[in-house]
């Protein structure tokens, strides 16, 4: 059997942020729920922000809401603080994602904290959703593991202290996030067995940018260190709006053609993954989409995994 390789969409989240325009609630339930009927097995749909600082968020209750009823889907939000996770947990969210940014400048900007602030309100919202009645995961995202357009340089010892202290908060997983897109293939494995030496298997996903056109080689880079699960937006959407010079995820339909060739299984029907740029578009007509596979056509050579050539 193939080896089973977790791809979470975030382009109704991370994608959406950024967007010049606001996506209409009911066109982006629609797309949702296109992206989970391609199979994709677990979508960040939006986060529990103040809607004067990220409007095109204002309706992730709602999303969340509607989200949760589609069937074999795992329902992400961000949330930044306790509210947020609260918030969350009353919508009916599987999981959040609680952000850290390791740069000082980073984490003010986007937080107003500093990283051990928000490592310690990470330890709150931890508390709070172990005593709740419905079990909810909370991941702990190392945001600008991989550099900062504030800071610069991010040292991988100060990556290390941001995942141990979540480890210690008591998360269900610690990922680590090249929110800038400044990573290359050698630092992202010397991170990831740094932050795993310290940590162990607690470390799960890695979400990636291709501001520098690395987004794919670095993914392959954390696959041949052992992670198997990855952050990615459908055309390759994204960036961070307290990041100056972000640029988009790293392409979805490029993604899982890559692992799928590659023999790794996602679960993911690419035909109807590609099907659901459609509902995007319309939704924002103006927005630019990327992705090589889209523009090139899933070739006659392509055999997802688990599937017999012809």
């Amino acid at each position: 059997m193939s080896e089973t390789v977790t791809v979470c969409e975030v382009g109704p989240r991370d994608g959406l942020q950024m967007a010049k325009t606001i996506m209409p609630t009911a066109v982006k339930a629609r797309w949702i729920a296109a992206i989970a009927a391609a199979g994709v097995p677990e979508i960040e749909v939006g986060s529990f922000v103040p809607p004067k600082l990220i409007p095109q968020m204002a309706d992730t209750a709602e999303i969340v809401r509607e989200a949760v009823r589609l069937p074999g889907v795992q329902i992400v939000a961000l949330a930044p603080n306790l509210r947020g996770a609260q918030n969350a947990y009353e919508a009916g969210a599987h999981r959040i994602s609680v952000p850290v940014s390791v740069s000082e400048g980073h984490s003010r900007a986007n937080l107003n904290r500093t990283p051990a602030e928000q490592v310690a309100e990470v330890a709150r919202v931890v508390a709070w959703v172990r005593a709740q009645p419905r079990a909810m995961q909370v991941e702990g995202a190392c945001s600008t593991a991989f550099g900062c357009s504030i800071d610069g340089v991010v040292p991988t010892a100060a990556v290390v202290r941001v995942a141990s202290g979540l480890a210690e908060a008591g998360v269900d997983s610690v990922g680590l996030a090249d929110t800038v897109g400044y990573g290359h293939p050698a630092q992202i494995k010397d991170v990831v067995r740094a932050v795993r030496a310290a940590i162990g298997p607690r470390l799960e996903g890695l979400h990636l940018h291709d501001t520098m056109g690395l987004g794919l080689a670095n993914a392959l880079a954390g696959l041949e260190e052992g992670i198997r699960s990855f952050d990615s937006a459908l055309a390759g959407l994204g960036g961070c709006p307290f990041a100056p010079g972000a640029s988009g995820n790293i392409v979805t339909e490029d993604l899982v053609f890559m692992l799928e060739s590659m023999g790794f299984s996602t679960g993911i029907d690419l035909e109807k993954l590609i099907a659901a740029r459609a509902i995007l578009h319309a939704g924002l007509p103006a927005e630019p989409m990327h992705g090589n596979v889209p523009k090139a056509g899933i070739p006659r050579t392509y055999h997802p995994a688990g599937r017999a050539a012809a």
